[in-house]
């Protein structure tokens, strides 16, 4: 332990005048000890910095957490980017309402853009083949142009809305306002008469009602397979708004001013 404790010199001389220029005073214990604290803090440094400093990014291990954070931050921007569109237009539609631009009944709910969104989407989607078969078989059915005259108004063109059987008929008594037609697979939806799409609704049979306005009728089909139009789009006589499947019926109702009418006395089938 004396040996440890025991002191030595280390000096620095000049080459040619022999005089010191430097010296130091250390012990083995003293050496020993400032090597131990030197290690000690170096690797207290280096945890230091990759904690807390980008450092760590380059080790193994750290590069694939870094990764999925990167992912999940640019999900939640592209997140936060969409919610303040809507706002914006949700924002503009309130200030057009304000400034008597638009009408009250022509404005949409944030959830109604996004399924008008989505219906664009889907719309842009389809492939060339749909929208020739589409073209072809709208074309087939406007010869379908149907005609009826209702007590105390003038005559209106209709067009049949589907081909199939019906299969029940509105009785108003019991509150029953629609009639359900039996369609072929594959059937097109076709507005009666000219008309803006005013409602597409996802139903919880995954099926679609779909609402046309008209003047001053409104129709309304049920358990629509797929929608072939967007909610707000202009449709004119005849044109499909949507296909059936063949393995719902067709619920369909007219009304006029809030008063029933009965699609089996104003539509020939």
């Amino acid at each position: 332990m004396s040996n440890k404790r025991r002191k030595y010199r280390f000096a620095m001389l000049d080459d040619l005048t022999l005089r010191e220029v430097f010296h130091i005073r250390v012990s083995l214990l003293g050496a020993i000890s400032f090597i131990t604290i030197s290690i000690v803090a170096l690797i207290v440094l280096l945890s230091v910095l990759i904690v807390y400093t980008p450092l760590r990014n380059i080790l193994p291990g750290y590069s694939a957490s870094l990764r999925q954070q990167l992912i999940q931050e640019s999900a939640r921007v592209d997140s936060l980017q969409a919610d303040l569109t809507l706002q914006r237009q949700y924002l503009d539609v309130i200030k057009q309402l304000t400034a008597g631009d638009i009408q009250s009944d022509s404005v949409q709910s944030l959830d109604s853009m996004q399924r008008v969104e989505r219906a664009q989407i889907l719309e842009q989607q389809r492939n060339e083949v749909t929208e020739s078969f589409k073209e072809q078989y709208e074309l087939k059915e406007r010869d379908r142009l149907l005609l009826f005259d209702m007590p105390n108004r003038t005559v209106q063109q209709l067009y049949r809305p589907v081909r199939g059987a019906i299969m029940q008929s509105a009785k108003p008594d019991e509150h029953r306002y629609s009639i359900v037609v039996r369609t072929p697979k594959n059937e097109n939806v076709l507005a009666i008469m000219r008309g803006h799409i005013v409602l597409i609704e996802r139903a919880e049979d995954n099926t679609f009602t779909i609402i046309i306005q008209h003047t001053p009728y409104m129709t309304i089909y049920r358990h629509v397979a797929r929608p072939l139009k967007a909610q707000g789009a202009l449709v004119e006589a005849g044109e499909a708004v949507g296909q059936m499947d063949g393995q719902l019926d067709l619920e369909m109702e007219i009304w006029n001013a809030g008063e029933f009418v009965n699609p089996e006395e104003a539509i020939v089938w």
